[in-house]
């Protein structure tokens, strides 16, 4: 998603970022094609991840040949997903087109870039792809009575609800206080199916005073659950309004959680502990796949917008590996970023400080820069404390704090480790 022209009059909706709304008007077969993938933003990211990746699993850790061998399978399908959905994107942009799904990019306003109609909902097809690369996936890795395959599917069923309902609020324009709920809904087959341990490990300096190890939260774990789903699935779609900010953060974040999985199951001799961050390396890696390829159109200059479609899906899914994989304190360190965004949010959402009709910061047609507002956003407060830049270099600031969120959740494990838990 990006800044997009909105239409709308319903006051409930000023509250929420501004974001990029079909028109009414007609649209013809002849608009000329997007714009060709940025391969070299794709090339340039994919290497900080790759070189990582490929040196923990083959040299620093010894992992047991059959479950690097489905990691290896999964990356490779995954990788199959990234070109499908750089083919396909071109294609379902012709599609939604047609049925006046698109949007004006209103930090581009005043320049000719600012009348581009610009194709939106692109999320729906890259849901699509990753929908099909998980299901295929379950043909190499589980059989028919796998304890696993139970939690597979009800993790796919809470994803596929999270798209569908994403979709739903980019053509019928959800007003912003029944989004909160909706993850809600899309985490019930998720939490439904969850046969895991309910218990936290109490950290070692409070062991003393609590007198436990182990507590056992039974339902409140669950609901603790679900309130993560609805915050992971939310932070991405506020965390908004520049050209691939959403799609960028959630490459950030999900090379983040791959490299965590991998480095927990090297340290480990837990087996259950290990299949459990496998199963969230198999959900994560086609989202990382099939992001990269929608970021390849979406990084400025956008060709596409991503819409809430991408924005509910990713953070669902983002959620639902934390969950499963049963990192989600680490989880919620990896999105700092979006919890100080929530935070700056909180006395407009409140109501305690009157909350604009734009939250956008102001763009100067004339020198293509933008100015930060008072409103309280993270684009904006970058912008106030940085001063006025470029929307290309405030998204590169915003993805570099983001990267070094997930690199001081690392420094931290480390430190931690064995003193802590």
């Amino acid at each position: 998603m990006a800044a997009r022209k909105r239409a709308s009059t319903d006051s409930s909706a000023e509250r929420q970022q501004p974001k990029e709304t079909s028109q009414s008007k007609p649209q013809g077969s002849n608009d000329p094609p997007i714009a060709p993938p940025k391969s070299g933003v794709i090339l340039k990211l994919s290497f900080f991840f790759l070189v990582p990746y490929f040196y923990l699993i083959f040299y620093h850790y010894k992992i047991d040949s059959e479950l690097k061998k489905s990691i290896l399978i999964n990356a490779g399908l995954s990788l199959a997903g990234f070109f499908v959905t750089v083919k396909l994107i071109p294609v379902a942009s012709r599609y939604v087109l047609r049925r006046n799904l698109f949007g004006y990019d209103i930090n581009k306003k005043g320049t000719p870039q600012g009348t581009v109609k610009v194709p939106e909902s692109l999320g729906i097809a890259i849901g699509i792809v990753f929908m099909v690369l998980a299901i295929l996936f379950q043909y190499f890795n589980f059989t028919a009575d796998s304890n696993w395959l139970v939690e597979y599917n009800a993790a796919l069923a809470s994803i596929c609800f999270m798209l569908l309902l994403g979709f739903v609020d980019d053509v019928l324009d959800v007003p912003w206080r029944v989004k909160l709920i909706l993850p809600s809904f899309a985490a019930l087959p998720l939490l439904m199916a969850y046969a895991g341990h309910t218990t936290i490990i109490i950290p070692k300096p409070l062991i003393p005073y609590v007198g436990l190890e182990l507590l056992d939260l039974g339902w409140i774990y669950k609901l603790y659950m679900g309130l993560l789903a609805v915050f992971c699935t939310n932070s991405i779609n506020i965390h908004a309004g520049l050209n691939g900010l959403e799609v960028g953060q959630t490459v950030v974040i999900s090379s983040a959680i791959v490299i965590h999985n991998i480095m927990q199951i090297g340290a480990s001799t837990d087996p259950e502990y290990k299949q459990a961050h496998a199963f969230s390396i198999y959900l994560v890696q086609p989202l990382l796949a099939t992001s990269l390829g929608l970021l390849s159109y979406n990084w400025y200059p956008s060709s596409v917008f991503v819409g809430d479609t991408y924005t509910y899906f990713a953070g669902m899914t983002m959620a639902v590996v934390g969950i499963l994989g049963h990192f989600s304190e680490t989880l919620l360190i990896f999105f700092a970023p979006q919890v100080l965004n929530f935070l700056l949010s909180l006395p407009q959402l409140a109501g305690i400080v009157p909350c604009p009709r734009h939250r956008l910061p102001r763009f100067d047609p004339q020198t293509k820069l933008l100015t930060g507002t008072n409103d309280g956003t993270l684009v904006n407060f970058f912008l106030r404390q940085f001063g006025r830049m470029s929307e290309k270099s405030l998204c590169i600031y915003l993805l570099v704090f983001q990267a070094i969120a997930c690199f001081f959740c690392f420094l931290l494990g480390y430190f931690l480790a064995g003193w802590y838990k």
